[in-house]
Parts: C-alpha cells; sequence; structure tokens
C-alpha cells in the first residue's frame, strides 16, 4: 500500500500542506522543531484515521482554527491494476465545543509507526509494553480494539465495586455477574497478545539480526500470572483466589492489565543491561518486525513512519538500517540533518513548509 499524495488545511503548524512522496523511500530532513512529525503524523492519521501522537485531537488544528482536514490518495496493489481510494479526514469543533474527529475507515490500510517514546517499550514501564503489543494485535485482529475499550470498562466497573468498603459477602455478591464478563473479555485479550507476540518473535530474530552489525540475539515473551492457560476459567479461578486481598485494597490484582513483556538482548534483560543504544535499535527492530504480519493480517503492506529512526546509533547500525529499509515499500523517514540514500525522494522540511530537496 502507498500514499499517492496528500494535502492538509490547518493540520498542526501547516497552514497548507500538498505532498506527492515517492513509491519507496522518502527522507524528510530539516531542523528540530520545523514540522517533521507533524507532517508524519498526517500521513499515519490519513491512513488510520487515527493520531500516533495523541488521543486529544483539539491539539491537531492549527492554533486558533476552528477545524483541520486531510484529503488524500491511498493505492493499493491488487493484482496487475492498482486501486484507488480517494480518502478525506476532518477535526472539527462542534457547537457545545466538543472536537470530532470524521472520515470513513479504510479496512485495508495500515501505518505503522516509530518515535522517540517507543523507548518506553524497552526500558520503561509495563504499560507501555502492553499498550504496544495492543497496539500490534489491534494492526493483526482488528477486534482488539473494540475488546480492550469493553475490558477497561469492566476493569472500572469492578474497581469501584471493590472500593465499595461494604465488607467481604456483600462485595463478593455484587462482583459475582461481573467476574464472568471481565474473566471472558480479558482471556479474549491475553490470548491476541499470545498470538501477536508469536507473530512478532520470528520476524524479529531476522529483523534485529540484520540491524544489529555486531550480532545478537532479541526474544520478547508474554508474561502472565495465568501461566500457559488459555481458558476464561483460569482467569475466574485467580479472581476468586485473589478477592480477599482485591478488597483489602480496593482494586483488581489480576489479569491483562497486569500483564507485561520480558524482551531480552542475548538472554540478559534489555531494560536493566542494554546500552542506550541498544535499547534504540532494539525498539525500532520491534516495529520493523510488525511489517510481516500485518501485511500477511490486512493482505496490503503497512506504511512506515520512523520519526529520527537513526540518532545515537553508530555509523554501522545507520547503514544496516538504511539498507532494511530499501527493501520496504513506502517508507518515510525524518533526519535533522540532509541525508542522501540512493534512490530516495528527499524533502526538505522547514517553517511549516515542504519542498523537494
Amino acid at each position: 500500500m502507498q500514499i499517492g499524495f496528500v494535502e492538509a488545511v490547518d493540520f498542526r503548524n501547516y497552514r497548507t500542506l500538498s505532498l506527492a512522496p515517492g513509491p519507496r523511500l522518502n527522507v524528510l530532513s530539516g531542523p528540530n522543531g520545523q514540522g517533521k512529525t507533524n507532517l508524519l503524523e498526517a500521513l499515519g492519521l490519513l491512513v488510520t484515521g487515527r493520531s500516533f501522537r495523541t488521543p486529544r485531537i483539539a491539539e491537531i488544528p492549527r492554533w486558533g482554527s476552528p477545524a483541520a482536514s486531510l484529503t488524500g490518495d491511498l493505492v493499493r496493489a491488487d493484482g496487475t491494476s492498482p486501486t484507488r481510494r480517494a480518502v478525506r479526514r476532518t477535526v472539527e469543533r462542534l457547537d457545545d465545543g466538543r472536537w470530532q474527529l470524521g472520515g470513513e475507515p479504510v479496512e485495508w490500510a495500515r501505518a505503522i509507526a516509530f518515535g522517540w517514546q517507543d523507548l518506553e517499550i524497552v526500558n520503561g514501564a509495563p504499560s507501555a509494553r502492553r499498550s504496544f503489543i495492543d497496539g500490534v494485535a489491534g494492526r493483526l485482529y482488528p477486534v482488539h480494539r473494540s475488546s480492550l475499550i469493553q475490558f477497561r470498562q469492566l476493569l472500572a466497573r469492578r474497581n469501584r465495586l471493590l472500593q465499595g468498603r461494604s465488607g467481604d459477602a456483600a462485595t463478593r455478591a455484587r462482583l459475582e455477574p461481573w467476574d464472568a464478563q471481565f474473566a471472558t473479555v480479558g482471556m479474549e485479550l491475553v490470548n491476541r497478545r499470545r498470538r501477536a507476540v508469536a507473530a512478532l518473535q520470528t520476524e524479529l530474530a531476522r529483523v534485529y539480526g540484520a540491524l544489529c552489525a555486531t550480532g545478537g540475539k532479541v526474544e520478547i515473551r508474554y508474561q502472565t500470572a495465568l501461566g500457559e492457560a488459555s481458558d476464561a476459567a483460569a482467569l475466574l479461578a485467580a479472581l476468586e483466589r485473589a478477592q480477599r486481598e482485591e478488597v483489602r485494597r480496593g482494586q483488581t490484582l489480576v489479569g491483562p492489565h497486569r500483564d507485561d513483556l520480558a524482551i531480552e538482548i542475548d538472554g540478559v534483560d534489555a531494560r536493566a543491561y542494554g546500552s542506550r543504544g541498544q535499547q534504540r535499535l532494539v525498539a525500532l527492530a520491534l516495529r520493523l518486525a510488525e511489517m510481516l504480519p500485518v501485511t500477511d493480517a490486512a493482505g496490503t503492506t503497512p506504511v512506515l513512519l520512523l520519526d529520527d529512526a537513526l540518532s545515537e546509533l553508530d555509523p554501522a547500525a545507520r547503514e544496516q538500517i538504511v539498507r532494511e529499509l530499501a527493501a520496504a515499500e513506502q517508507v518515510f523517514l525524518t533526519a535533522p540533518e540532509p541525508l542522501t540514500v540512493k534512490g530516495a525522494a528527499v524533502f526538505s522540511v522547514n517553517a511549516g513548509g515542504v519542498a523537494s530537496a
């Protein structure tokens, strides 16, 4: 899949923007603070209908503007004749002050974004790793996002009941109708996460080996208190065992909201023992490892949006990354300094403007 062109009006720091990118690697260079990341966000929003940077859509329109819009053309290689889909996205402030994001979904369109915040996947809190694997699972299994929303609602309801302080017996009686739903939806999330991790692991070994000039092996494992169990009965039993402590502490102590990913480099914890450069390379490899499983699931190759992916890496690692990207389909790579790559389309981003370099 490729983006044929994109036009934006009042999007972040762009009053107007028009870009016809190349079909493969696109390099977006320019000083910091000029709009490179904003441009990647626009491309991601055009493709997926969501911002990879923020859930607060009120931040997207240009300062002082009541609306922002994106229009573009998505191209899907379909046999001998490509399929073109015109896409329009809008962000508008309604009369009651709320903001609304408009636009029709494109079922086969996917984008994978990498940015500085992805380092938290490796060295941050467990919530960052859960968010990462939920994002991967959502791209592989579209139903995962709606299940995640439902689970969060059930979790919030269950925690409110636990905080009621009405005594063990009364709390148990109130929890019972919710626990079966919690266990069913929770195990659906766990099992999809496990499948997503398994799909990533195979490709991750290849990608990290290709990116790391010094060699090495990266492994990821899904960690849950439920062990290898895969049915809702196991989570329900775990809830029953933990109920007294949950009542005492006023919160749900078992379930997918407490799970984590183990990430190891050559058998040791990447968070504790990996260098900054290794951690950044692992985070990038995790994103690139999504490409093949997402392509298989969606039937189209996702667009890659890589924000400053080469910083803090040595020249050998940079060369390996560029070589890996050359084999991908459409890629957008930002860099603070001019970057010349054979066969790439190069654009200069400066003060909210984009021009061919």
